[in-house]
């Protein structure tokens, strides 16, 4: 697969409409006070990291309609692009008119981003932005040097501590997902190493994951994730791409791997079983029905993609 073809892979469609965050002018009041009273501003209210049902065009309001739905909520500046300026209300549960009972979170979103359309493709960068704050919002309640009451500052991007003056900004996680292989590269002995957990489905594989550690390279901790969960050695380690995870601090970024061990041994805890698959393997096994993997948008659907050189096969209809 080439770098013209690793740009049409799902995760990657979704990033590139990025928008002008306007970093600039979130200290600037009369400037954020202009462009909410303009006519082409939208808004688009979250509450706990859920949004409104329904089609994106309804999603997104004018600044009036947002206020309605939301009397009170705060006012999260997202950025500009395509003439027009959009904001997100962060708002609790009870300043929402209705309620939030039937409201949807990111996850509720996959089946729409994974379309294909263009449309979807666009909204993602917004919605992965207002989503992301809100959760760094709910799980940031209190300052976490002296748990002193925080304040907003700079459009929803910044909260400092009333007692000891601390800001405190947006966090995010990083954490590697990788394809780790053995064999000859594009040979049909290649195979892939895919793990699942118990909690899964029994058909249900996907590609490695987990978190860096203080003091790792990115490059370490696919090594040592790897060696974790399945005992697996792991040699040469590329990058491959990222992707935006706010679910509800991450940013995943992706990884090919060659082994330079096979055996696998499972740590029981996190990974309940895994084992290698040649490229025949998974097509046989994703035609029967026997095999699951990531599809939609995650970055490992595209991880397994590229390494099986097309579109995944389905079963029959």
């Amino acid at each position: 697969m080439n770098r013209d073809e690793q740009r049409t892979l799902p995760h990657v469609a979704l990033s590139m409409r990025a928008h002008n965050r306007e970093a600039l002018h979130r200290t600037d009041g009369d400037w954020l006070d202009e462009q909410w009273a303009l006519e082409s501003t939208r808004v688009i209210v979250v509450s706990g990291g859920r949004v409104a049902p329904g089609t994106l065009e309804a999603r997104w309001l004018t600044p009036a309609q947002a206020e309605q739905l939301a009397p009170g909520a705060e006012r999260m500046l997202l950025g500009h692009r395509d003439g027009g300026t959009r904001f997100a209300l962060l708002a609790s549960r009870e300043d929402v008119v209705g309620g939030t009972e039937s409201w949807v979170g990111l996850r509720g979103l996959w089946d729409l981003f994974a379309t294909g359309d263009d449309r979807a493709a666009d909204e993602a960068p917004w919605l992965f932005h207002a989503i992301g704050l809100a959760e760094w919002r709910r799980a940031t309640r209190f300052c976490p040097r002296c748990a002193g009451a925080l304040s907003s500052r700079a459009a929803g991007h910044e909260l400092v501590c009333q007692d000891c003056g601390r800001s405190q900004f947006p966090r995010t996680d990083p954490a590697v997902i990788m394809a780790i292989t053995r064999g000859e590269p594009g040979s049909d002995d290649e195979s892939v190493l895919l793990g699942r957990q118990a909690a899964w489905p029994a058909t249900q594989w996907s590609t490695l994951a987990g978190f860096c550690e203080p003091g790792e390279t990115l490059e370490d901790a696919v090594r040592r994730e790897t060696y974790e969960e399945t005992g697996v050695r792991v040699g040469e380690v590329s990058y491959f791409g990222s992707q935006s995870w706010p679910l509800p601090s991450s940013l995943m970024l992706g990884f090919t791997g060659r082994a330079t061990s096979d055996e696998i041994h499972v740590d029981g805890a996190e990974i309940e079983d895994a084992r290698w698959f040649t490229r025949g393997e998974l097509r046989d096994g994703l035609v029967e029905g026997s095999v699951t993997v990531p599809r939609s948008v995650s970055i490992s659907a595209s991880l397994l993609t590229h390494w099986y050189g097309e579109s995944l096969p389905t079963a029959p209809a």
